[in-house]
């Protein structure tokens, strides 16, 4: 539980409950998971729970913190808080009424603001009736494919303030989405070892989307593939082995042969090599890409940061 936070849109997080179990494709790399082996063998009180090996992991069996609800009256200047980054206030075992706990501690903080994102979208029509929706709290679903475009809907059903869409991490086209009702999205690839390319015709295709419904767009990150050319042209008077480097260095090393059958083409080799002249550069539709890390593959789509959140954000709250 923290204060501090390095995700990009937030400066804080709370965690009143810990640990999680995976429910879909977006789960499969899941970093609050890896987080919490580490923490249990460094000793966190915490994560010493484990859950079902199944679904979860060393440190990661859910747990209900009371003692984490005073957090937020510690913090002295107003914050943007995402709620349980390392769990999901939703989860099936998270009983009622520390929901409203939660809730309630929401609400006597309106200096603050709440971010909630859950997986467990069904749950929300069941409960939205049942608690006191605090103005300063934003609720969110993760989409991370198009299989899961229907907790969109279930989203709807909630009295939030602002309701948002995390679509990270991509990892599939999500084809047209219906924004209505919804204040902000948010869009990313997946980092770590593990993460899948994010292909850029889908992000794309979210932030055109949400320019033409005037939503206010976010694009978090590309993760640990980053767009890059086929092929670099060679400076005036740049030496041989200078060039090559440097174009070996930021050309493309992988291309899905998957994603060209989804576009009717055939896949790149990927053994051209950058300095070869013969080649143009690959089309848009083929994605190439390479695996840069993220921070190294950086916040930019088609060369502009896209930083945009709700008015709410913008408007001071004072209690």
């Amino acid at each position: 539980m923290s204060d501090n936070s390095a995700i990009e849109w937030c400066s804080a997080t709370w965690n009143p409950t810990t640990g999680c179990d995976r429910i879909s494709a977006g789960c499969d790399n899941c970093y609050a998971l890896t987080m919490a082996r580490r923490l249990k063998a460094m000793g966190s009180a915490k994560y010493q729970a484990d859950g079902d090996p199944r679904t979860s992991g060393p440190g990661f069996g859910l747990a209900l913190h009371y003692d984490a609800l005073n957090l937020p009256y510690t913090w002295r200047t107003p914050q943007t808080v995402f709620v349980n980054s390392m769990s999901d206030l939703f989860h099936a075992r998270v009983p009622l009424g520390f929901v409203r706990d939660v809730f309630a501690v929401m609400a006597d903080t309106p200096q603050h603001t709440y971010q909630v994102l859950t997986k467990r979208s069904p749950r929300l029509p069941k409960v939205a009736g049942k608690l006191d929706w605090p103005p300063n709290l934003w609720m969110g679903v993760s989409v991370e494919n198009a299989a899961q475009l229907k907790r969109i809907g279930h989203l709807r059903a909630v009295p939030a303030a602002i309701r948002f869409l995390s679509l990270e991490p991509l990892i599939g086209p999500l084809g047209t989405l219906d924004l209505d009702g919804i204040g902000w999205v948010i869009a990313g690839g997946e980092s770590g070892r593990k993460a899948r390319p994010m292909h850029p015709a889908w992000v794309r295709s979210i932030r055109d989307q949400c320019s033409t419904a005037g939503v206010p767009f976010f694009f978090k990150q590309w993760g640990e593939w980053a767009p890059a050319p086929w092929r670099v042209d060679r400076e005036p008077g740049e030496l041989a082995e200078s060039y090559k480097a440097r174009a070996e260095a930021v050309c493309a090393t992988h291309s899905l042969p998957v994603w060209a059958a989804e576009y009717g083409m055939e896949p790149m080799p990927a053994s051209h090599k950058p300095w070869s002249l013969e080649r143009a550069s690959a089309p848009p539709e083929q994605a190439t890409l390479r695996r840069a890390g993220k921070h190294a593959a950086g916040r930019e789509l088609d060369g502009e940061k896209w930083d945009e959140f709700p008015l709410a954000a913008e408007l001071a709250v004072t209690p």
